[in-house]
């Protein structure tokens, strides 16, 4: 199963996505889809590493589904991460 890298950037505490470059994009679809073992592990080092450095904070694999060519969390929790909440805001009950 495709996996993505998920952590939160520490300057501003948005969740970011690992990009091809092993940049941090906040953007899911900018994110680097992985496909191998040893690509997650690489990776995954690579995230840990920032870590250290203080870009980033708890980086974690994700499984995700391609939908349309597009990553997609499996998991609801990071699918709320990635595009939001799941109940409406722009409403003031009361």
């Amino acid at each position: 199963m495709p996996q993505m890298i998920i952590a939160n950037r520490l300057s501003d505490g948005l969740v970011v996505f690992l990009g091809p470059k092993e940049s941090w994009e906040t953007a899911i679809a900018a994110g680097a889809v992985i496909e191998t073992d040893a690509e997650a592990s690489r990776l995954l080092e690579v995230a840990k590493r920032h870590e250290v450095e203080c870009k980033v904070i708890d980086p974690n694999l994700i499984d995700v589904e391609l939908r349309d060519g597009q990553p997609r969390p499996t998991a609801i929790r990071e699918a709320i991460r990635a595009f939001g909440p799941t109940v409406r805001t722009d409403r003031a009950d009361g």
